[in-house]
Parts: C-alpha cells; structure tokens; sequence
C-alpha cells in the first residue's frame, strides 16, 4: 500500500472515528465540572505559587525546544543530505501525532489509578482530559504544595512528544513515513504510557501509602525519565534497527554526517532544553531546582570532557562529533539522578558514561553489525542505564546526595537504606523496562511490517528519503 492510500485511508478513518467519539466527547466535558467538584471536595488544601507555575510552563517550552528544533538538527546533521528533511518531518510530526494522543487518553493511562492493572497502567478515568481544568490541581513532591493540574498535563506532554522522536535515530534513512506514525502510535499507547505510570505513578505526598506504580514500588527512583524515556527508547532503537535491517550500502558506500555545524546547533540547543527536562521534573521552583540545573550543567561538561580525552586516546584526535555525542551522553546519564545526586557525584556520573558510551557506539556496534544510524542505543540506552545504576549510588547522603526520602516521616526526614539495597532497586527498575520495552517494541515493530511494510524499497532510499518521501529537498543547489 503507498503512502498516499494509506493516508487517504486513515484519514477516512479519523473522520468517522470523531464522528463517532464526539458524543463521548461532549459527555466528558459535561462530566469534567462535577468530576472536579467531587475531587476538591475530597483533596486536602492546597497551595499554588505562581513562581512554580512560570517556572512549570517555561520548562514545557525548553521541552519542545529540545524537540523541535534540538532533536530534529541533532539527528538530521548526522545523516545524508538526501535524507536531512525526512528527519526533521518525522521528528516534527511525531510529536503532533504525540499531543493529540496525550491528551486524548495518554495522560489518564499514565497518570490514573488503574484498578486490578494499576502496577501497569492507568485507567480512564481522565480520558479526553474529563475532570481536568483551571481549577484542578497536581501535588508536587512537597506536601500542601501543586501546581495547575493543565500545568503538569502540559509538562508531561512534552516528555511523551519527545521519547518516540528519539527511537527514529536509530534506523533513520531507510524507513517508511507512514511507519514511523503508526509505531509511534502503538508505541506511545503500549511501551511509553504504561512505562510512564510504572515509573512515576503515586498518591503524592498527602497519599503516599496511596497504589504506585510497579517500578516506583520497588522503590526505584528516576528524577527525570532515565528508564521511562531514554532506556525505553534506547532498547526500542536497537530493536528497530535490527528489525528494519542495515541502509542499503552499509559498510560499503560513505555515510558520514553531512553537517556537523547542525548536529552541534542541535546538541547545543538539547542542552539548553534539557534544563526544562530535569530541573522542570521538580515541578517547583526551589533549591533542588536548582540542584537538578547545575547537575545537568556539569555532568554533562564531564561527559563531554571524559569522550573527548577517550578518543584522543583512541584514535588520535578529539572529533566534534565526538563532543557531541558526549555532550548528549552525559545529559542522558544524569537524567534520573539530577535532583538526586550532588554536583560532585554528578561530575563522577559524567566521567564515567562517556567511556561506556564509547565502547558501545565503537566496538560493540561494529562486533554485532547492526546499523544504529545515530547511536540511539550507545548513548541513550546505555547512558540511561549506566546513571539508572549510578543513581542509587549517589543519591547517598554521605556522597553528596539528597538521600530517599520518607513520607511516612512528620518532617519527610532523608534516608539511606545501603548502597545494595537502592542499586538493586535500580537494577529491577532496568531490567522491567528492557523487558518492556524490547519485546513490546518488536512486537509493534512486526504489527507495523504487516500493516504499511518497515521499510522504504532500495530505488528509493537510493534516491533519498527526502524526495522519494516527501517530494521536497532540504537543500538545492
């Protein structure tokens, strides 16, 4: 089926499917006021500071800063040219086709009691965003303290609109289009969402014994999406670009970077949004805000520092892509620890990842010959993985970290229950989300090769994504 068919086809399918779902719309925007009246009645007294609020906003806009234009350039500069506008298509409308499905029933299957399936997934409780508006709030970590409950939809929206984008890196320049939107479909609705509500799903702090989420059971912590978004697509990107298979001239024809002047804008610009990404997951404004932001101020300069002295020794000389690349693993890694950890130990966390890194985008990728085109997996799965691990480490008071906190207690003392017992902890928070991710993502990824086919024919990824797909080039001469 061509492109054009099938997007005739789904667009047929769209208009009946709102025909069909507008009377539920009307239904739960009827039901919205007295869902929320009942659930002021019920929650305890509130405070709202509109310093957290503007500061909970400007980090949704440093999100999608991060996405489009950030992750968009990242991945096109490292590509062909022929196929530079095809990646910033994707990453642009993969996160359109994200919003909508957000708000449509993503957040309430990511942030609702699920009932019998609640250590999984969320309900429906909120679909179609029935019982959310101006009034409703959302708890912060400080109890009596929220933020706008559309606020916090809109935060979180940004982090589901982003995740996908960053699985296409891994087998950009040979996939269909229409593929990419309908596994960035599927993938939402059955790896990230339930990923999101196992990772970051309880009561708050004034319903801390209230149901949680799986992982967050275990005790697991992950400030800012270590698992939810960079392991979840880091393992689905390594599926993906084994399934899909390897670029037509892999290994034979030149496939280097076309620009490494856009792919440094684009990790320059991730770095600025990524600000948003982590201090932003405080959901306030206050010191550990500010932890979280020099966290990621400096992990990610050690990151960059420790790649460069790597390759130097390795090959010679420190490459701008090189730079690059650490720049991003360092982000990455202190992604789950950044309000966790101190800036010492997240200077340890951004030595340590870029070596790792290294090994996997060098000499593992090229050991097991799979075509990971922008090392989706060698920086983002396993960086996530490696400050998933380190997290437990350092969020040790005696290191420098803020400890775990204990709602239980009157002041939310901080404790420590052993290096062991928080890594392993750490560790099943991994080990689900590879799980999850791995085999959830090649299931969608053989659904999708059924439906529309994975991949483009070699005629026209020969002629490039950009016009064979799109009509249209990045550049002309």
């Amino acid at each position: 089926m061509s492109d054009f068919k099938l997007s005739t086809s789904l667009g047929r399918i769209g208009a009946m499917a709102a025909a069909l779902l507008a009377p539920v719309v009307a239904f739960a925007q009827e039901a919205a006021p007295a869902a929320a009246e009942a659930a002021a009645a019920a929650a305890p007294a509130m405070t709202v500071d509109k310093g957290d609020t503007t500061w909970m906003l400007l980090s949704s806009a440093l999100v999608l800063l991060m996405t489009v234009p950030g992750l968009a350039l990242f991945y096109g500069g490292l590509v062909r040219a022929k196929n530079m506008l095809s990646v910033l298509m994707q990453v642009m409308m993969i996160a359109a086709v994200a919003m909508i499905i957000w708000v449509t029933y993503g957040y309430s299957l990511a942030f609702t009691d699920g009932g019998s399936l609640n250590s999984f997934i969320g309900g429906f409780s909120k679909l179609f965003l029935a019982g959310v508006d101006t009034t409703t709030l959302a708890e912060s970590f400080s109890k009596g303290v929220a933020i706008p409950e559309l606020t916090f939809v809109v935060f979180q929206m940004t982090f589901a609109a982003i995740t996908p984008g960053l699985i296409i890196g891994a087998f950009a320049e040979r996939i269909k289009f229409s593929a990419v939107i309908l596994f960035t479909i599927l993938w939402l609705t059955f790896i990230y969402f339930p990923m999101a509500h196992m990772v970051w799903f309880w009561g708050g702090p004034s319903a801390y014994d209230g149901p949680t989420g799986l992982i967050f059971g275990f005790g697991a912590i992950d400030f800012a999406g270590g698992t939810v978004v960079h392991i979840n697509a880091g393992i689905a990107g390594l599926v993906g670009a084994i399934m899909v298979g390897k670029r037509t001239g892999f290994g034979k024809d030149m496939m280097a970077p076309h620009s490494m002047t856009l792919t440094m804008v684009g990790a320059s610009l991730l770095w600025v949004g990524w600000f948003g990404f982590n201090a932003g997951s405080n959901l306030e404004s206050n010191a550990y805000a500010a932890l979280a932001m020099i966290n990621t101020f400096v992990a990610t300069a050690a990151a960059i520092v420790s790649w460069s002295i790597v390759e130097t020794f390795a090959r010679g000389k420190a490459s701008m892509l090189g730079a690059a690349s650490g720049a991003v693993a360092g982000l990455v890694v202190i992604t789950p620890a950044a309000g966790f950890v101190g800036p010492m130990g997240a200077i340890v966390m951004g030595l340590i990842v870029s070596p790792v890194c290294y090994l996997f985008v060098t000499t593992v990728k090229n050991k097991f010959g799979y075509d990971d085109t922008a090392d989706v997996f060698g920086v983002h799965g396993i960086g996530g993985i490696v400050g998933a691990l380190l997290t437990g480490v350092f969020v040790n008071p005696a290191l420098g970290g803020a400890g775990i906190v204990d709602y239980s207690t009157a002041d939310f003392a901080a404790g420590y229950a052993g290096t062991a017992t928080q890594v392993w902890a750490q560790a099943k928070g991994v080990i689900v989300t590879v799980l999850w991710s791995g085999i959830g993502s090649a299931i969608i990824y053989k659904i999708v090769d059924i439906i529309v086919g994975l991949r483009v024919s070699v005629e026209a990824e020969r002629e490039g994504l950009d016009l064979s797909s799109h009509g249209e080039a990045a550049y002309h001469s």
